[in-house]
């Protein structure tokens, strides 16, 4: 239901948002008596409440024969009912640890985190402490093992990349998650990125649109199929912030949010992001042969050893009150360190 059917990455890496998973599958029986979608999915499944179903069927992420089913669909003989929720099953024990969270906002629904560069999202592959979930668990008093029936960890309403900073939503109930994951889905979230990337992007503004999928070559990259063979729709809006020559500082917009979509569409481009180790941005692509310029970018990747990319804005509706909300969050000192020190090069190779 929501934008996209994620194959999570073989790495540590994590997704700009949540897919929808199909977690549950009845068929009725033939002689199955009339009855409502809510009261049949809450007689196969048990250990979850009517409450909770109801508020899938209500969001729009309960299907019947393909469909998606209103709450006062009746089931008949032969249907096939699946449930899609916007978060994929855990399949691990997640503990709660006290790891410090940068709190930007927090009410009685929803939280929202300033995610530091390096903090891994879910556990997974890899890592499987040390992660955001982990910190959350301990934060609101969370702790379940791998069988839980009542899967509770699913409160992330989207996910950024590990070395991605910035904005991070959070829903702290069932109500919140389902109605914030359907505002994703809708296109109704106003997202904005900051990033540094090679080159000098001939427009001052544009749009880059194409369908991502793994790439087949690498299954720790995705990459841009233009026919629109293989992948999902995806569509990037990026307007130009300032010029330094050999590299370029941009606003990007989210229209969908696919994995790694800036990282991938800017690339598509022959604009990867400033020292991305995935998509080719952590070698000198632009400039001088001088030994000074490659000292230079070299400090520079010292400086910020990461992609330069941040999640700057979130505009959304709460899920309760029904207000408009929009935060900000500022660009972090390593990534406005290597800004500053493109600027000063900039200015420096003008005269």
């Amino acid at each position: 239901m929501l934008e996209e059917d994620i194959d999570l990455p073989e790495s540590d890496e994590e997704d700009e948002e949540t897919g929808s998973f199909e977690h549950y599958r009845f068929i009725s029986d033939k002689g199955q008596t009339p009855m409502r979608v809510d009261k049949f999915i809450t007689s196969r499944m048990e250990k979850t409440s009517r409450h909770r179903i109801q508020l899938a069927v209500g969001a729009g992420y309960v299907l019947v024969n393909g469909k998606t089913a209103k709450a006062s669909y009746i089931v008949k003989p032969l249907d096939i009912v699946t449930i899609e929720l916007p978060y994929q099953r855990r399949g691990m024990e997640v503990r709660p640890e006290n790891i410090p969270l940068s709190i930007v906002y927090e009410d009685e629904d929803l939280l929202l985190i300033n995610k530091p560069p390096g903090l891994v999202v879910h556990p997974g592959h890899g890592h499987f402490s040390g992660t955001l979930v982990n910190a959350l668990a301990y934060h609101l008093g969370i702790s379940q093992d791998e069988d839980a029936p009542d899967e509770r960890m699913g409160i992330l309403v989207h996910r950024i990349d590990k070395n991605t900073s910035g904005l991070l939503l959070v829903a702290k109930n069932d109500d919140s998650q389902l109605i914030l994951a359907k505002q994703f889905f809708d296109h109704s979230i106003d997202r904005e990125y900051i990033a540094l990337v090679w080159g000098n992007l001939k427009e001052d503004e544009g749009t880059i649109t194409g369908h991502i999928a793994r790439d087949p070559n690498d299954r720790m990259r995705f990459k841009v199929f233009p026919d629109g063979s293989l992948g999902k729709h995806a569509v990037t809006h990026y307007k130009v912030i300032e010029r330094f020559g050999y590299t370029t500082l941009v606003s990007c917009k989210l229209e969908t949010g696919r994995t790694h979509q800036i990282r991938v569409h800017m690339d598509y481009i022959g604009h990867p992001l400033f020292n991305d180790d995935r998509y080719g941005g952590d070698k000198i692509l632009k400039g001088t042969l001088y030994a000074k310029f490659k000292q230079f970018v070299d400090n520079c990747f010292e400086l910020l050893p990461r992609q330069a990319l941040h999640a700057r804005t979130l505009g959304f509706t709460h899920p309760r009150t029904g207000k408009r909300l929009f935060f900000e969050c500022p660009v972090p000192a390593d990534m406005l360190s290597v800004i500053e020190k493109w600027r000063v090069y900039s200015n420096y190779s003008k005269q």
